[in-house]
C-alpha cells in the first residue's frame, strides 16, 4: 500500500464519542438501505449503508461484506437469510457513532 511521504493520519479528538454502533442500529441501517423493497440488498445499497456508518472506503467495505455474507453467491444480501452475517461482519469492524 502506497502512503505519500507527507501523509499525516487524522487526529482523534478525545472529546468525540467513542461508542460503537449497537447491533440494532447496524441492522436498521441495512434494512433501511433496501430502497426498492425487494428484500435484498444490492452492491449499491450495501455501499450506501456503509457510507452512512462512516466507512472510510464504502466501495471496498461493501465488496468485503458481500463476499463474507452472501452465502448463496447471487450477488445480493437477503434480508431474511443473510442479514445476520452482514451485521456480525459490520459489528466486528468497530464503526463508531458520531
Amino acid at each position: 500500500m502506497y502512503v505519500p511521504p507527507n501523509y499525516m493520519p487524522p487526529r482523534i479528538d478525545p472529546k468525540e464519542p467513542n461508542v460503537t454502533y449497537p447491533t440494532d442500529s447496524i441492522r436498521t441501517t441495512f434494512e433501511s438501505a433496501d430502497k426498492n423493497g425487494d428484500g435484498k440488498l444490492s452492491k449499491t445499497e450495501v455501499k450506501e449503508a456503509f457510507a452512512k456508518l462512516g466507512a472510510f472506503c464504502p466501495d471496498y467495505r461493501a465488496w468485503k461484506a458481500r463476499r463474507h455474507a452472501d452465502a448463496n453467491h447471487d450477488g445480493f444480501i437477503s434480508l431474511d437469510e443473510e442479514l445476520k452475517e452482514l451485521v456480525n461482519y459490520t459489528q466486528k469492524q468497530g464503526y463508531k457513532a458520531k
